[in-house]
């Protein structure tokens, strides 16, 4: 079965930074509980989730988007910083470009869904020329107005902006609550990205179809139905 359009996750997918959300989670935990996240911490409460959640669990509080908001800059500074630090090192994940060129040239319709605010997703269009590939204005980011990951909203919501149904569409996720979510929301093709160490437990994960290492091995055979055979 070929499908219609394609729906990114972005931290983790498009942008392999967990390393350095890690790291900045990490510093802004110890000024907050004066510990860092644990490793089951990091995949259970903080992966895939959006700033809000994150920080009502560190915080143990329930937050008001003001609130939340303002302690989300504070880590986000961090993180934005340790990206600039990298240099011409960062940029888009193995085999991103490759494929988002592949997508554009054939007139597939693509968009980003991300827990990122709004003041990342500028800082990525900026640094890393998102506007290439994508409709900035399509981009699905948390602003707040809708559920996050798990919830099926921001796939809903991708989804409606590209005029498609959420089943005509391939979801690419790193994250379990990501997952879920493109599940949730009646992805047509659910595509796990991760180490080729995860795929197996991946693969459990409800609605997964298809397990991937990285943006080069999606098959562009699943976008038959675009035009032209896959490369």
């Amino acid at each position: 079965m070929s499908y219609t359009g394609i729906l990114f996750d972005f931290n983790g997918v498009l942008l392999w930074d967990s390393a350095l959300h890690e790291q900045a989670w990490a510093a802004f935990a110890r000024q907050v509980r004066q510990a860092p996240f644990t490793v089951d911490e990091m995949a259970l409460q903080m992966h895939g989730r959006s700033n809000h959640a994150i920080l009502e669990y560190l915080t143990g509080q329930t937050l008001d988007f003001a609130a939340a908001h303002a302690l989300a800059q504070q880590k986000e500074a961090i993180y934005r910083q340790l990206c600039l630090d990298l240099g011409a090192a960062f940029r888009l994940s193995p085999g991103a470009a490759a494929l988002l060129d592949w997508l554009a040239a054939r007139g597939v319709p693509r968009t980003i869904a991300t827990a990122s605010e709004a003041i990342n997703v500028a800082f990525f269009v900026e640094h890393l020329r998102l506007d290439r590939w994508f409709d900035v204005d399509q981009i699905v980011f948390d602003d707040g107005s809708f559920a996050n990951k798990p919830a099926p909203d921001i796939y809903l919501r991708a989804a409606a902006r590209l005029g498609l149904p959420p089943a005509a569409c391939v979801v690419v996720e790193d994250s379990r609550a990501g997952i879920r979510a493109a599940h949730a929301a009646g992805a047509g093709q659910v595509v796990a990205l991760g180490p080729a160490e995860t795929h197996a437990a991946l693969r459990q994960l409800p609605g997964v179809t298809l397990t991937i290492a990285s943006l080069a091995q999606l098959p562009r055979s699943l976008f038959a139905a675009a035009g032209e055979t896959a490369a």
